[in-house]
């Protein structure tokens, strides 16, 4: 078996030492190689071709950003980033995502060497994925970049739901979905699969680019046409729910399902219940399977559905399990999905 081939690049000794521990103790990888930073990095590349790199947020010699953009536009491979809990650091780590970094893993505020080695299967998991995906460099926009072009609205009642989930790769991949969507949109409610203490600085994000209002769901909000909900991160379940003759968000900070809390399964069969033929669901880039029986329950129910396609997927794990068993009524590369959205949204009567 050919071993995932890591370089951890950290400025703690502390942090290179428990990469190492965590990684060599997972069969299928092993650390070639550690550095301080960025500098000693960019030479043991060069020497170890590894297959995927840890990156640190913060470091000395050069910023993590820094390197980060000129790897990707030099020598793209994937990189999962370190961060820190911080408010700054969550903002560095979107953008690092942003530059083309697949995912990234936090470092626990306390008991360092204890909270690192407790969640050994989540950092190996996601070197996983960052050997399996397909690194892609995204740059910040100038000012001679041509403004994102809107979609054409279409008239949909308030009665029509769209529901999103994404998990490795998506934070991307739904920006490029809501951005072009009008102010009028129908009401959008996602479920990406993201650490607590990171959604805010996402949902802060969104809501500068896009038309419609973006928000970090709360429990018993009302959901409104023109506005998206984003499930908290690590925190609870987003579920749809009815209140009279309005739809609202219920925070369900149950179990996990599918090893995910909050979990895409969990938001889509909740629309399945309540919203039915009503409903659009998508199932865009991630690792593994969640969401795939619940876009399943979504199609059964009368809904329309779709799934990112293999070629724009930073992952194709959770949009192939829902192709696969019959899930998605078309699988679409990302740059249609949210045109297909809008449109079936305002497709009244679809499915008997």
């Amino acid at each position: 078996m050919k071993k995932i081939r890591v370089l951890c690049v950290d400025d703690s000794a502390l942090v290179r030492r428990l990469m190492t521990e965590i990684i060599n103790s997972h069969p299928d990888m092993t650390v070639v190689a550690v550095a301080p930073d960025p500098l000693v990095a960019r030479d043991l590349i060069k020497v170890h071709n590894p297959d995927v790199l840890t990156l640190d947020v913060e470091m000395p010699r050069m910023d993590g950003l820094d390197f980060l953009e000129r790897l990707m536009r030099l020598r793209p491979m994937p990189v999962v980033m370190v961060s820190s809990l911080t408010e700054r650091n969550s903002e560095v780590t979107l953008r690092a995502l942003e530059l083309g970094a697949v995912d990234f893993v936090t470092k626990p505020k306390l008991g360092l060497r204890e909270g690192m080695l407790g969640y050994s299967e989540l950092i190996a998991e996601k070197v996983r994925a960052a050997a399996q995906s397909q690194p892609r460099p995204r740059f910040a926009r100038s000012n001679d970049v041509a403004p994102v072009k809107r979609l054409s609205s279409v008239l949909v009642g308030t009665e029509k739901i769209i529901a999103i989930g994404a998990s490795t790769g998506g934070t991307e991949a739904i920006r490029q979905v809501l951005e072009p969507l009008p102010a009028n949109s129908p009401a959008i409610l996602i479920t990406q699969h993201m650490p607590a203490g990171f959604t805010r600085s996402f949902v802060r994000r969104l809501d500068n680019l896009c038309a419609v209002q973006v928000h970090e769901a709360e429990d018993g909000q009302r959901v409104l046409p023109g506005h998206v909900y984003l499930a908290p991160g690590g925190l609870a379940h987003m579920l749809l729910e009815r209140s009279g003759a309005n739809y609202v968000v219920r925070l369900d900070p149950s179990e996990p399902v599918n090893r995910h809390r909050p979990s895409v399964d969990a938001l889509f069969h909740s629309v399945a219940r309540v919203a039915g033929r009503n409903a659009v669901g998508a199932i865009l880039t991630g690792m593994g399977k969640d969401g795939a029986q619940g876009l399943l329950a979504m199609k059964q129910a009368g809904a329309l559905t779709c799934a990112q396609d293999e070629a724009s997927s930073v992952v194709y794990g959770m949009p192939r399990e829902a192709a696969l068993i019959g899930a998605a009524d078309v699988v679409l590369p990302l740059s249609e999905i949210g045109a297909y959205l809008l449109k079936s949204a305002g497709a009244y009567g679809h499915r008997v």
